[in-house]
């Protein structure tokens, strides 16, 4: 094929076609159909066609069905179709048209005005495709722009207590890995990944002198570092986002445990969101893992018979396997990403 636009034909009157073709010949990479089927097959082939000549009183599958499938399928919804017929009713025009075509030349056609006409909407499809494609990069860039401020919220919480920042690229790639072997679509994985990683946001309203103690914390110390998840929960809570409203989640139950035993509400089971279950399992694997002012960190088969033993009483039992089952890609990113 040559980079000049392709056009198909759709008549089943082998003098229309002939005479079509050969006016555009010039200008145009061209093909035909003598059916709506065959239309049908090469509009959804590739190359995809610019623009379509259609044809209404053709055998079979008529121009008006022709151009509802047409309409009907992503992949070929866009291409901007004409009419071409002799069907001169405004009736038969006004269906065409709220059908989905962009224009209806009737017979007999003058070949300069079809050139013409086909001209234009082709150019209006440039433009329209210029706009669309300058959309979706304005678009991308957009939600990349959001993403690098959710990841650095994520971070200047870690930061209070994990100096290199990569314990939520960890524990968010954890996540990821267990959202994917829970079934979840691919938009929902994107989701879990960049939620998981303000789980901790709330850590911003804990005091140094608690947040970085060396020894254990008292009774009142631990009931104000409970705070985080309900101040983590404030800080991203109330967006209509749906990035926004699984972090708002996962900050608040987190620290919520399978047997009800959890903080803040004591949510049991399935009552705790799933976000907050696949946080759970990711988090303190890593945070077993990781050395802490008040700790060292764990073997990494101490840390897997955690996770393992605590099925069914801290973490959800099918969220604990997930992980078990993974250990390989686990340890790939924990080597990946390691202090």
């Amino acid at each position: 094929m040559t980079d000049r636009p392709l056009i198909l034909i759709a008549d089943d009157a082998p003098t229309n076609l002939m005479t079509l073709m050969e006016c555009l010949k010039k200008d145009y990479a061209v093909i035909a159909a003598r059916t709506g089927e065959q239309a049908l097959k090469l509009a959804a082939g590739a190359p995809v066609p610019d623009l379509i000549l259609l044809d209404i009183m053709m055998p079979g599958m008529d121009g008006y069905r022709t151009l509802e499938l047409l309409k009907a399928n992503p992949n070929t919804s866009a291409i901007p179709v004409i009419f071409i017929t002799a069907l001169t009713d405004e009736t038969d025009q006004s269906r065409g048209l709220t059908l989905g075509a962009v224009d209806y030349i009737t017979k007999p056609f003058n070949s300069d005005i079809v050139k013409l006409r086909i001209a234009n909407q082709l150019e209006l499809k440039r433009d329209r495709d210029d706009l669309e494609r300058l959309v979706r990069e304005r678009t991308r860039e957009l939600v990349d722009t959001r993403l690098e401020v959710v990841n650095r919220l994520g971070r200047a919480a870690e930061y209070r207590d994990n100096e290199t920042g990569l314990h939520i690229i960890r524990m968010s790639n954890y996540a990821k890995l267990i959202a994917h072997a829970s079934g979840l679509s691919d938009s929902e994985i994107e989701l879990v990944l960049h939620a998981s990683p303000m789980h901790d946001i709330g850590k911003i309203g804990v005091p140094d002198t608690i947040l970085l103690k060396p020894g254990p914390l008292d009774p009142a110390e631990w009931e104000r570092m409970k705070d985080h998840c309900r101040i983590g929960a404030d800080i991203l809570g109330g967006q209509d986002s749906a990035l926004m409203r699984m972090a708002a989640d996962a900050a608040l139950s987190h620290h919520e445990r399978w047997d009800g035993s959890g903080y803040p509400n004591r949510l049991k089971a399935d009552e705790i969101p799933f976000i907050g279950r696949v946080v759970a399992v990711a988090d303190v694997f890593d945070a077993l893992t990781s050395r802490r002012p008040y700790k060292s960190a764990w073997e990494l088969d101490a840390a897997f018979s955690y996770i393992e033993s605590e099925a069914g009483r801290h973490f959800d039992p099918a969220m604990a396997r997930a992980f078990i089952g993974l250990r390989d890609q686990i340890l790939e990113i924990h080597h990946r990403y390691a202090e």
